[in-house]
């Protein structure tokens, strides 16, 4: 207890606190709770005007920063003249806009805010959803606010605050550079408030911030409210990952854990338990891990549920729901699967009975009731929204996902488990970073109700406990821009700001800023270098004459050596290939080098073919395969010939036998009288060589003892030189490089006539400026060309789709397309886009990806009217029909792009007509209930 004199002193203290920061002290009383110190300072920083950036751990609070400058902006402005002169007048509010990154974020914090603030004084802006758009808190998507900067939106007007959650999202390669648009772009008056994940360069984040923002205070906590344990599961034991916090910090596995898996790992090589027959090629027993239903129950008896598996896999998931079903897992009472029923019940009686089945509902409710539930990309969106509420309720007690779990939803848990650390990125599966670890494993903790969070991975073969010790406790993952101008950007600049402004504005993007920020250090390299050369230089210098024009004929002779080498090399390899393609069946050769040396018989010339001959040859030791000019050092000989049956089986043992004593018995040399493959013959001497070399003994440094030496400080010299001609390329390349960018696509757009000459922005450039996708052009040059005129609704629809739309895999075969119109106009495109991809390989551009045929069926069906699923069922899928979640998705983007064709000026009036009639189409059953979700 402390004593009367402390508690006084730090009542004193609060109430200085109260009077200093008032607006603080308001929003502090309605929380609930105590504020931890970085949400205060972060808060402070707020009051005094400061723009501020928050880096805190998943889960540590950081949007209570966020909603204290909707606070602020609600409370009005401090030194408001009404409000000083007139007590009874009250302050004039302002607007604050609180940005998310994906749809799902906004609905939830829309939700958070009007429990909060009540339903007139906040609104909510997506792709989807405009809800009471003039109010002074809205909720909105980051792209929402992008167009509306472009757009010069009145919107704005009032705009006093910005909050920007998850603004680590401007590392997305896809997405990222959005952020940046609206950072750079949003007018000096607005306070900035960016929440952001825990990142190792946070201050040069802030540095950049203070330089397009002005003042910004950096709050960075590495603190979790709720303490995360780390774990592995091997087999059927769970063991600490680190003995202590002080081991955690060091990096120190426990040791038991590093025994016990040393000791698996042995038990692997030795094949111990060996269940395979001698003959099944199989070393040692292939490991299996613990069983997914196990798992669960095993969390389930140790109080760790709810828990989140991670399964890097859709099907991974869909199939691990199964497992425990079929396991008879049961996590629920009765009292709470009748409350699970009752939730799933009220939530989908919009959708009708027979698509319900389609989706495998059923089933779905099944897991639900269990306990069990399953949560990625490809779920119908109602479905995924169920099992985040039923989680978050405490209903649903394990949950399967993949990681765009992780992408800032509210859905916190006991337990994390991780079945692997690799995943699929989309092109290649590759190892989780220390960033992608921290924010999976974040998940595990729930502020106010567990009292620590647990951490679960499952150990493999192919899992190191101390890789995964780094993974746990690495803080080394920076924020990276991945900001670069596009087309739509490019018109929008120049038509706000002009063209010189608009390429200073790109200079101070993050991107630059980093890329500048890289040359320092490199010029600094560059500097060393320079200094180290000249010391180099001094040492080589010889007294005997000028070492600099000796060492250059050393190194001219050594250069001409190499050259004649590749050519003999060159002219050796065309002959060894001249003389494979003149052999006949039946002529015996000999195969000079390799595994293959010795005599062989010639069973298939394989001439007239592509590419290298490959002839098919039969050798002494019965070894029947072809052999490629690189068997080859010198040209092959006939030695002899022999008769091969003409319907000779070289896989038959026998006739291989046979045929191999025909070989041996011609009595020739199986190696010959040379060994080793190198000609006899001496190619006279080089002219241009022995030129050098007289030059170089007549040269005065030729005769210095200290030659050599002199010799070795010089190639050190050169080497260095060469190092740092790449790092003086490699500083002109980055330093202006997105104003060069910039350059390319200006140029682009004025001889596409989106630009004029004098740099003014065209008619077709104002359309290019209101369409929102990656392939902008394309879209304005389909409709520039009346690409998709005269289509009828749900060919517009398909026609459109191909722009949009990206398989998750790559697939080998075209897909197929609806005939008549839909395939002219899609032909169309794909022209188009060979026309674009032309001009942006001549200017060094990056291409515009090319179109994707193979959404055009499944939505053609759907705006036909067709059931769901035939629809599910006509995607160009590799596993079968397409899921569901990703037609809505999908379907979703073809209504957006439809929504801006309806409302652009460079599309004729049919065509806008057609597009609303579409979207109409389009927007019915599981689409028509997403969009009212």
């Amino acid at each position: 207890m402390s004593s009367p004199a402390e508690r006084f002193a730090a009542a004193r203290r609060r109430a200085a606190q109260a009077a200093q920061f008032p607006a603080l002290d308001e929003f502090a009383l309605d929380l609930g709770f105590d504020l931890d110190d970085f949400q205060r300072e972060a808060c402070q920083s707020l009051e005094r005007g400061s723009g501020v950036l928050v880096c805190a751990p998943t889960g540590a609070g950081k949007t209570v920063v966020g909603e204290f400058a909707v606070h602020l902006a609600l409370r009005g402005r401090p030194d408001d003249p009404a409000a000083a002169d007139d007590a009874a007048t009250p302050p004039i509010r302002r607007k604050c806009f609180y940005t998310t990154p994906i749809k799902a974020l906004s609905n939830q914090k829309y939700h958070d805010l009007v429990a909060r603030y009540g339903a007139e004084q906040v609104g909510l802006l997506t792709g989807d959803n405009a809800i009471n758009g003039d109010a002074p808190v809205i909720v909105m998507t980051t792209e929402v606010l992008r167009n509306m900067l472009y757009a010069g939106s009145s919107t704005l007007n009032g705009l006093a605050y910005v909050v920007m959650d998850e603004v680590h999202y401007l590392a997305d390669r896809f997405r990222g550079g959005v952020w940046e648009e609206v950072i750079i772009h949003l007018p000096a008056s607005v306070t900035l408030v960016s929440l952001s994940a825990t990142v190792s360069n946070a201050e040069e984040f802030a540095d950049w911030l203070v330089t397009v923002r002005g003042e910004t205070a950096v709050v960075v906590s590495e603190h979790r409210p709720v303490p995360l344990w780390q774990h592995m599961l091997v087999g059927k034991r769970m063991f600490d990952l680190f003995h202590d916090a002080d081991a955690a910090r060091k990096h120190d596995v426990h040791p038991e854990l590093l025994r016990y898996t040393r000791d698996q790992m042995r038990r692997l090589e030795l094949g111990e338990g060996r269940s395979a027959g001698p003959g099944s090629g199989r070393r040692g027993p292939r490991w299996r891990g613990p069983m997914r239903p196990d798992i669960v129950d095993r969390l389930d008896r140790e109080g760790l549920l709810p828990a989140i598996l991670f399964i890097f896999s859709r099907a991974g998931c869909a199939a691990a729901v199964q497992q425990c079903l079929a396991a008879g897992l049961r996590l629920t009472s009765p009292e709470e699967r009748a409350e699970i029923r009752r939730v799933v019940e009220s939530r989908v009686t919009a959708i009708p009975g027979e698509d319900l089945t389609v989706l495998g509902y059923w089933e779905w409710l099944d897991g639900l009731e269990r306990g069990l539930a399953a949560h990625h990309a490809g779920m119908l969106p109602v479905f995924k929204e169920i099992v985040e509420e039923l989680f978050v309720r405490g209903l649903v007690k394990a949950v399967f996902a993949t990681e765009t779990l992780a992408l800032g939803i509210n859905m916190p848990a006991r337990c994390v488990v991780l079945e692997r650390l690799v995943k699929y990125n989309g092109e290649a599966h590759v190892d989780l970073t220390p960033g992608e670890y921290t924010q999976l494993t974040g998940r595990a903790g729930r502020r106010g109700i567990d009292v620590e969070g647990h951490a679960v991975v499952v150990w493999s073969p192919e899992t190191d406990p101390r890789h995964v010790a780094g993974l746990a406790s690495t803080r080394t993952y920076p924020l990276r821009s991945s900001f670069r101008p596009s087309y739509n950007m490019a018109v929008n600049l120049v038509g706000t700001v002009g063209a010189d402004p608009a390429r200073a504005l790109l200079e101070s993007s993050f991107a630059q800023f980093q890329a500048d920020r890289s040359v320092v250090g490199l010029a600094r390299q560059v500097q060393r270098n320079t200094e180290t050369i000249e010391a180099y230089g001094a040492e080589a210098a010889c007294h005997h004459g000028d070492f600099d024009e000796y060492f250059a004929l050393r190194v001219a002779i050594a250069d001409r050596e190499k050259a004649i080498a590749r050519q003999g090399q060159t002219q050796r390899k065309a002959a060894a290939v001249a003389s494979l393609e003149r052999l006949r069946i039946g002529d015996v050769i000999r195969v000079p080098s390799g595994r293959r040396a010795g005599l062989a018989v010639v069973l298939d010339p394989a001439t007239g073919g592509f590419g290298e001959p490959r002839p098919l040859v039969l050798t002494q030791d019965r070894w029947a395969g072809r052999v490629s000019p690189g068997d080859f050092t010198t040209p092959a000989e006939v030695l002899a010939r022999i008769r091969v049956p003409k319907h000779f089986n070289h896989r038959s043992p026998g006739a291989r036998r046979d045929l191999a004593a025909e070989v041996s018995g011609t009595g020739l040399d199986r190696h010959g009288g040379r060994r080793g493959g190198r000609s006899r013959q001496t190619p006279g001497e080089d002219h241009q060589l022995s030129q050098l070399r007289t030059e170089l003994r007549n040269h005065p440094c030729h005769a210095c003892p200290e030659r050599e030496e002199h010799a070795r400080w010089a190639e050190r010299r050169r080497r260095l030189e060469r190092d740092t001609e790449e790092l003086r390329e490699r500083v002109s390349g980055r330093t202006g490089s997105l104003a060069r960018t910039f350059d390319r696509i200006v140029a682009l757009l004025t001889d596409r006539g989106y630009l004029a000459r004098d740099g003014a922005v065209t008619d077709a450039g104002r359309m290019l400026g209101r369409i929102w996708t990656e392939a902008d052009l394309l879209v304005a040059e389909c409709l520039r060309r009346r690409v998709w005129d005269g289509l009828s609704p749900a060919e517009l629809a398909a026609a459109v789709s191909v722009v949009v739309f990206e398989a998750r895999r790559d697939v080998d075969e075209r897909a197929s397309l609806p005939r008549g119109p839909v395939a002219d106009a899609v032909d169309e495109t794909l022209k188009l886009w060979g026309e674009i991809e032309a001009d942006e390989a001549a200017r060094g551009l990056t291409a515009t990806r090319e179109p994707d045929l193979g959404f055009a069926w499944p939505v053609f069906r759907w705006a036909r009217g067709e059931a769901l699923a035939k629809v599910l069922g006509s995607g160009h899928e590799i596993d079968g029909e397409m899921p569901a979640g990703d037609f809505v998705r999908w379907a979703r983007q073809v209504v957006d792009l439809l929504g801006q064709l309806a409302d652009s000026g460079g599309a004729s009036p049919e065509l806008r007509s057609t597009a609303r009639q579409a979207i109409s189409a389009i927007n019915r059953g599981v689409l028509a209930y997403h969009t009212s979700a």
